[in-house]
């Protein structure tokens, strides 16, 4: 299942009448850039925000905006919605969401939603006075239970120059529960555990030992189970990346911090996803205070860090999670990930090199499991994941 679920994909974008409309340009943009070809309609009063004429640059296709369009023969709602994969409305104003939840059809853009088969996904933008009236409450309310995918509104500057909740979701967020909307959902009902990140290690109270993980592999293994269904946990090392919607994050600091929060939540998982580069030392002792820069040596002794991975291991129980590991070598890849293949009792290691993976959105791994050694090309970090959870999919099913 590698690869941007919206690659390929057709979609629908209505854009309704309000001031967020000027957004909408981006999210078309935005689709396109993963993959997607875009089909624009505007409502009326979205064409008071926006023009046609941006959306036809952007997509290159002519943006539609009149159900009796002379310039199409046939019925232009029927055909639009039979080529669209998902139908994404952005803005959906107040106005909108009535008139979708109450199956009104009067104009180009309600007519597309009545006749749309596939997933459609609204973003909602609004004052927040328009967003808490027990009317808009009860629409979005029946609208999620026909199916339809809401995300947002999200609290931040309105137009008005208040400040609320009634913004709408940036588009990147947009785009993404698109994508979400349209990946199969094979991994429900699973929970998913994954590491991520590198650990600090505290030498004083300014100072740490740690490493230079990025944490990138073990989030999109997080993003990309969330989105494929499972309940995520992430627990994350120091990182600098946002935290995942959807996904239960808990943050630690040290190695032995991770370890107990691993520990914790993997009892009730059916994965566990060791992504996380784990010091393999501490300092024996924390100064109190500042050390100061006075000998021209500083000796810190070290001792070891619990071994989460091989703890994990160890304790596992007939029918408990399938475990995986990552080994990250400077040379001897396959030989080193088949012998902690062994040694930590993992189902699957997913090997790399040093310069292949640090701290950058592409990877090239090697995946060994006791039977196979499969490389893989140089890939996105996201659709590594996806051959990392495709495996875990395959021996679920058996």
């Amino acid at each position: 299942m590698s690869g941007d679920a919206l690659a390929g994909r057709e979609v629908l974008l209505v854009v309704g009448g309000g001031i967020a409309a000027f957004k909408s340009a981006l999210v078309a943009r935005e689709l396109q850039r993963r993959g997607a070809g875009v089909e624009t309609v505007l409502t009326p009063a979205g064409q008071r925000f926006i023009t046609g004429v941006t959306f036809a640059g952007i997509t290159g296709r002519a943006a539609r905006v009149d159900l009796w369009d002379p310039s199409y023969p046939g019925e232009l709602h029927i055909a639009l919605t039979g080529r669209a994969d998902l139908v994404l409305v952005a803005p959906a104003t107040a106005d909108l969401l009535a008139r979708m939840a109450h199956g009104l059809g009067d104009d180009l853009a309600t007519t597309c939603l009545l006749a749309a088969r596939g997933p459609v996904v609204v973003a909602p933008a609004m004052h927040p006075r328009m967003w808490e009236h027990p009317a808009t409450r009860a629409n979005v309310a029946l609208l999620r239970a026909r199916g339809v995918v809401v995300v947002g509104p999200v609290v931040g500057p309105l137009a008005s120059g208040e400040s609320g909740i009634g913004r709408m979701v940036e588009p990147g967020e947009i785009v993404d529960a698109a994508a979400r909307a349209l990946t199969p959902q094979d991994l429900a009902g699973c929970r998913v555990v994954v590491s991520a990140g590198g650990t600090h290690e505290a030498i004083d109270p300014v100072r740490f030992v740690g490493n230079r993980s990025s944490g990138r592999m073990g989030y999109a293994i997080a993003i990309r189970a969330r989105d494929r269904g499972a309940d995520v946990v992430l627990v994350s090392g120091p990182s600098a990346l946002p935290t995942p919607e959807g996904v239960t994050v808990e943050r630690v600091r040290s190695a032995r911090d991770m370890r107990d929060a691993v520990m914790a939540a993997a009892g009730a998982a059916q994965l566990v996803v060791m992504a996380a580069a784990v010091a393999d030392y501490r300092p024996s002792e924390v100064a109190a205070e500042k050390i100061k820069k006075s000998d021209d040596e500083l000796v810190i002794r070290m001792v070891k860090n619990p071994d989460i991975l091989a703890e994990l291991g160890a304790s596992r129980h007939e029918g408990g999670p399938m475990l995986v590991g990552f080994a990250l070598e400077t040379s001897d890849l396959v030989e080193r990930a088949r012998e902690k293949l062994v040694r930590k009792g993992c189902d699957l290691v997913v090997a790399n090199l040093a310069a292949d993976g640090f701290d950058g959105d592409d990877n090239r791994v090697t995946l060994v499991t006791p039977g196979a050694v499969t490389p893989l090309a140089p890939m996105s970090k996201a659709s590594v994941a996806d051959h990392i959870l495709d495996h875990f999919a395959s021996h679920r099913a058996r």
